[in-house]
């Protein structure tokens, strides 16, 4: 039933593009929640880097659309449909869900995370690059950063580490994800520079407050970008 899975993919991406217009603005976890208050944890990017969402948006309402339109037998294209769909049907609601909830709000976002990665180990980079891999790599890089950074703010929320010790746990894991997932599919840069405009948000969120943090995070950068260069000469 390709058709059925693609209806209900461009379905669910636009319930996903829409949510911000409709729920709540959702700005971060509220201090107050949690036991330990921190006003602004160090593992959280720059205001500016969710700026990217624009872009993972406009990209998946025009993957859904061909998909439905032009792609809908294609077995390269229904192979991500269903890891996919539970990444933006999950995050159709996330935002109501975070703001109501910061552990529910970690949970469903590893859950998107871990549709999003899935979705972008599938998709096959020799077909459709651009429109069947380049919108399920950058949505899974972001979700690989993002999902770290919800962890690390309840970690330190909760008093279970302090604020540096869960923002360096938290670069650690991405770092590991990213790197494994990268090389898993070396032909989609996208992936990795999405994750490092991730870790560049929190580079500047940090240049002042915590040089610590900021350090790390220009690590995972290299290392990511040897990565990348690796990758790419192989």
């Amino acid at each position: 039933m390709p058709r059925l899975s693609a209806l209900i993919l461009l379905v669910a991406t636009v319930a996903f593009g829409i949510a911000p217009f409709i729920t709540p603005p959702f700005t971060g976890y509220d201090p107050a929640v949690f036991p330990v208050r921190i006003e602004r944890p160090s593992i959280q990017p720059a205001g500016y880097a969710f700026a990217i969402w624009s872009i993972i948006y406009i990209w998946l309402a025009l993957h859904a659309v061909l998909g439905l339109w032009k792609r809908t037998d294609d077995p390269a294209w229904e192979a991500v449909r269903l890891p996919l769909t539970v990444a933006v049907a999950v995050g159709a609601v996330w935002l109501w869900i975070a703001g109501q909830s910061a552990i529910w709000g970690t949970v469903t976002i590893w859950i998107m995370a871990g549709g999003a990665i899935l979705a972008f180990l599938r998709a096959d980079p020799s077909v459709d690059r651009w429109m069947l891999s380049g919108p399920t790599a950058i949505l899974a890089g972001w979700l690989s950063a993002a999902s770290a950074v919800s962890t690390g703010v309840l970690i330190a929320g909760y008093g279970w580490l302090g604020d540096t010790g869960s923002a360096a746990a938290m670069l650690a894991l991405v770092l590991g994800v990213a790197v494994t997932a990268q090389l898993r599919r070396p032909q989609m840069p996208v992936y990795g520079l999405a994750v490092i405009w991730a870790l560049a948000g929190v580079i500047v969120a940090n240049a002042e407050a915590n040089l610590t943090v900021a350090a790390l995070a220009a690590s995972g950068i290299a290392v990511l970008a040897v990565t990348l260069w690796t990758a790419r000469r192989a």
